[in-house]
């Protein structure tokens, strides 16, 4: 396996300096390999899980302590008063938000957690009726999206093992064919009522034909849903241009916002302008204009905000705003361009490795061209991940993360990770494998 050159942090250094990357010394051992020198080479260590976790902007702190400090001496008056009234706060939201996943301000929303977000959307969305009653998704889905569909379909009465279509890759493949999705689409024709899919393909990494899949679904008559867990600040997304009904988001991988994070919704405006549109209601869903006012009658302002059920967590919401405002700062062209040169180099890395090691011990499931993956890259093996995963955390100061039962997932962040890490990556798994 080639060395490292150290080149190419100097000519492509990414934004590491804005981010907290945790000690070697400072993690949580789970072997019992010996405790590393923090005089040794890589103090800090190869940061691969932001696809799990991302790291903590260093304006996050400061930030949220701001609004502590407005607690403590204003109590409630934070809530309407002061230069930035807790009321408002999410209005400052929208435009970066907008702009993250290609909508207008007034189609976006900052809000609760990507499951609720799920299930309060598909309140909206998922109305079977007559023929038109199924569900068409990936098979290979995280599990909370298969409950929350599943638990839809259910609350209307209907049995999902009849009403939920899980499409499987072919034979022998790992990653769903485009084609494959529209023929099922076309396939199940006026019985389909929605399509839901993975952006980003939580555990392979396959950035899913988005446009197309959604035209798919819009010639059969069907609604289209994305989960956005893993493409959100991951890859380019155009949710408005390419006629996407919803999707909705994480904020805690990509876009750093920390456990747990405040998540986001899209509702294109052909539905968030059409205040007779059902949804589940609110006190913070209420046109804010009038919200103080507590009226007994539900008036929808004519935009996203009209999903909101709830009063938001401000604490919640200010490590979204930091993150936002970085992607916004940088610009998700700079970001992919990026994601695409370091994920390109870790490729030809493991490549190298694969070469050394054999393919029996070692291969890439993750497609390889660019319009087909983002910044994560899903690993096979032969050996025990949980056991290679510990070694390679503890002994080589690399954390990537395992998905039951052979993937480890490497996600070369473009915002924090180097190519110094992405070397330090393969050449573990050269000697570790080797």
């Amino acid at each position: 396996m080639r060395d490292y050159d150290a080149a190419l942090d100097a000519a492509d250094p990414g934004w590491r300096d804005e981010f907290h990357v945790p000690r070697w010394g400072e993690l949580p051992r789970h072997t019992e390999a010996s405790p590393h020198d923090p005089g040794a080479a890589y103090p800090e260590i190869a940061y691969f899980a932001g696809n799990s976790l991302g790291l903590q902007p260093k304006a996050t702190r400061p930030a949220l302590e701001l609004e502590l400090d407005r607690w403590e001496h204003w109590g409630v008056e934070g809530q309407l008063e002061g230069p930035r009234p807790w009321k408002d706060y999410d209005d400052d939201l929208k435009e970066p938000a907008a702009r993250l996943v290609g909508a207008s301000p007034d189609e976006v929303v900052i809000m609760n957690s990507l499951t609720v977000n799920l299930h309060v959307l598909m309140a909206t969305f998922y109305k079977p009726q007559g023929r038109r009653t199924k569900i068409l998704m990936e098979h290979l889905v995280f599990p909370s999206d298969g409950y929350a569909i599943a638990s839809q379909v259910e609350w209307h009465g209907l049995d999902p093992q009849d009403h939920v279509v899980r499409l499987r890759p072919r034979p022998g493949e790992d990653i769903l064919r485009t084609e494959d999705v529209i023929a099922a689409a076309r396939e199940i024709g006026d019985e389909l009522q929605q399509v839901i899919f993975s952006g980003v393909n939580y555990l392979t990494g396959e950035w899913m034909d988005m446009p197309a899949i959604t035209a798919a679904g819009h010639e059969v008559g069907a609604v289209v849903g994305w989960d956005l867990a893993h493409a959100a600040g991951n890859v380019p997304l155009a949710l408005h241009d390419w006629e996407v009904d919803w999707a909705a988001w994480c904020s805690y991988k990509y876009l750093n916002s920390g456990p747990g994070a405040m998540a986001g919704a899209f509702i294109h405006e052909r539905y968030a302008t059409d205040r007779h549109t059902h949804r589940l209601a609110g006190w913070w869903g209420t046109d804010a204009d009038i919200r103080f006012e507590m009226r007994e009658t539900f008036d929808p302002p004519a935009t996203a905000d009209a999903w909101q059920v709830s009063n938001p967590s401000i604490f919640s919401m200010s490590p979204v705003e930091t993150s936002l405002k970085i992607f916004d700062r940088i610009g998700m062209t700079a970001l992919r361009e990026r994601s695409l040169r370091l994920t390109g180099y870790l490729r030809e890395l493991f490549d190298e490795v694969i070469a050394d090691v054999g393919s029996d011990a070692m291969s890439i499931v993750t497609p390889a061209d660019p319009q087909r993956h983002g910044c994560q890259l899903s690993v096979r093996f032969t050996t025990d991940i949980k056991a290679l995963a510990a070694t390679l955390r503890d002994e080589d100061g690399v954390v990537a993360d395992t998905r039951k039962p052979d993937i480890i997932r490497f996600a070369p962040v473009p915002l924090y990770s180097t190519y110094l890490d992405c070397w330090r990556a393969a050449d573990a798994l050269r000697r570790r494998l080797g």
